[in-house]
């Protein structure tokens, strides 16, 4: 039986990743509940292709 409650998956895309034209993908996965946080999730996280730690 699956559970039910308000925490979700979400999949984060670096937006600076996306805009440099580089190959690859950065995505990262989290979950967050949508009962506290029920606006869009903005992370700083590092991205190993950029070498940069500022992608969101």
């Amino acid at each position: 039986m699956a559970k039910k409650g308000s925490r979700v998956q979400v999949i984060l895309e670096c937006t600076e990743h996306k805009t440099s034209g580089k190959p690859g993908t950065s995505r990262y996965i989290t979950v967050k509940n949508k009962k506290n946080n029920p606006e869009r999730m903005e992370l700083k996280k590092f991205n190993p292709i950029l070498k940069k730690s500022n992608c969101s």
